[in-house]
């Protein structure tokens, strides 16, 4: 287990022991407190003005965080594809393997009726990709197919809980079933579960810290800021904002009959021009509205916290 370094300690483990619906955290002298509390005033009436359970969470440069609505009880969907990259590839490391190794597939052992770019492009029967290939997919495209071949047959959910446990609190989260578990049972993506915050810990330890080799830990960085899903969400309004780099994973549920749409996720981690960061954690839970509207007030929230803290004058 890699060792904390001093400040992502502070941040990642007593945070959560505070269970208050929303909260701030300063892990700086020299951080403008004034700021995070306007911040977390200023999530928390946003939060309030839609038909569902909205969490937030935002880590500015390893020291100030804000977090609202911060319980583990909002579904991961998709983003537990992050955490399944991490522990795959701390496997790999473990075991002196590469990425480039290969795994061979069959066409009709692979579900045609799930989310799967990868099976779209590869129409013969049988096909064989290398394991960089198939987080690529994930990553980027948030393949369903190529998630549930890498639980099956190289780490499975059992261990990639049990690793992420080494890295952000273990109450904060939990990973229990595969896509295609979810898929036949929607009610088990419940079990799938984060917080705001420890959603928004990983995210922000995978960009600051050291957390498995160097070479494998930076093709899950590069690979996510080609992420190409959500762009209506986190992304949406830094589109237009010159030398803002995203690196985010969206992760997306189901809508019931009654039109309750389970999940509506993103997590990103945004690099400013100024050489600043902040890692930005928004799920939606049991909303009453489509994905749009949800889409939206991720966007809405991602716009008021980059207006926030760019405006926010400089510490010295």
């Amino acid at each position: 287990m890699t060792k904390f370094k001093t400040g992502i300690f502070a941040l990642g483990i007593s945070l959560f022991c505070l269970s208050a619906v929303q909260c701030t955290h300063r892990a700086d002298s020299n951080a403008s407190v004034a700021d995070t509390h306007a911040l977390t005033d200023t999530l928390s009436k946003i939060t309030s003005d839609y038909p569902g359970k909205i969490g937030v969470a935002v880590i500015i440069n390893n020291t100030d965080t804000v977090a609202v609505n911060n319980k583990s009880i909002y579904a991961m969907m998709s983003v537990f594809k992050v955490h399944q990259a991490l522990a795959l590839c701390n496997d790999f490391d473990r075991k002196g393997l590469s990425l480039d190794s290969l795994i061979a597939m069959q066409r009709d052992k692979l579900d045609p009726n799930t989310w799967s770019p990868m099976l779209k492009e590869h129409q013969e029967a049988e096909f064989t990709l290398p394991v960089r290939e198939l987080l690529r997919y994930t990553l980027i495209q948030s393949d369903n197919n190529a998630s549930n071949l890498m639980f099956n047959r190289l780490v499975d959910v059992a261990r990639t809980d049990s690793f992420i446990a080494t890295l952000i609190p273990r109450q904060s989260f939990q990973i229990a079933y595969t896509e295609e578990e979810m898929s036949a049972d929607h009610g088990k993506a419940y079990s799938n579960y984060t917080s705001p915050l420890g959603a928004a810990t990983l995210m922000n330890r995978l960009f600051t810290d050291s957390l498995i080799s160097k070479d494998k830990q930076s093709f899950i960085m590069e690979t996510l800021e080609q992420c190409s899903t959500g762009k209506d969400r986190i992304v949406a309004p830094l589109l237009d904002k010159e030398g803002v780099v995203v690196a985010h994973k969206t992760g997306s549920g189901y809508t019931n009959e009654a039109g309750i749409l389970a999940a509506h996720n993103d997590v990103a981690f945004i690099r400013l021009p100024n050489g600043k960061h902040y890692t930005l954690a928004v799920f939606v839970k049991d909303f009453k509205g489509n994905e749009e509207e949800a889409a939206k007030a991720i966007a809405r929230i991602s716009a008021t916290v980059y207006s926030l803290l760019t405006q926010a004058p400089e510490n010295h």
